[in-house]
C-alpha cells in the first residue's frame, strides 16, 4: 500500500515548464545599441574637431598674410601667394585671388624686382580685409 501512495504521488508531479529567456538578445542587443551610440558621439566629436582645425588653420594664415613685410618684394609675393592661395576657399576670394596672382607674378620669377606697386598692395590689402570678414 505504501508502494501504491508513493506511485500515485509520482503521477501528479508535473513536469517542468520551459520558460522563455530573453536575455541573451537583450544583452546582445544592448551592447549593439551602447556601440552604435559610442561611434555617433565620437564622430560628432571628431568632425567638430576637424571643423575647428580648419578654422584655426585659416586664421594662421590670415595671420601669416597680415604679417607679410614688403620691403623684400620677392619673398612677400610669394608668401603672399602662397597663403592667399590657401585662404582662397569661397567664390568672392577665388575670384579676387585670381586678380591678385597676376600682379604678384612679375614680383616672383625675376633675379632683381622692384618695390611692390601701391595697386598691388591695394589689391592684397583688401583680399586680406575680406578673407578677414569671412572667417
Amino acid at each position: 500500500m505504501n508502494e501504491q501512495n508513493l506511485t500515485a504521488q509520482l503521477k501528479d508531479i508535473k513536469p517542468l515548464l520551459e520558460i522563455p529567456d530573453n536575455s541573451y538578445y537583450i544583452y546582445w542587443g544592448l551592447i549593439i545599441v551602447g556601440s552604435l551610440l559610442l561611434l555617433g558621439i565620437l564622430f560628432f566629436i571628431t568632425k567638430r574637431l576637424w571643423e575647428n582645425r580648419k578654422i584655426n588653420l585659416a586664421k594662421g594664415y590670415l595671420e601669416k598674410l597680415k604679417a607679410i613685410d614688403w620691403k623684400d618684394a620677392k619673398h612677400s609675393a610669394y608668401t603672399a601667394t602662397h597663403y592667399a592661395r590657401l585662404l582662397a576657399t569661397d567664390e568672392r576670394r577665388k575670384e579676387l585671388f585670381s586678380q591678385l596672382e597676376p600682379m604678384l607674378e612679375k614680383y616672383k620669377y625675376k633675379k632683381e624686382v622692384d618695390e611692390v606697386d601701391q595697386e598691388t598692395l591695394n589689391k592684397f590689402n583688401l583680399y586680406v580685409q575680406v578673407a578677414d570678414e569671412s572667417i
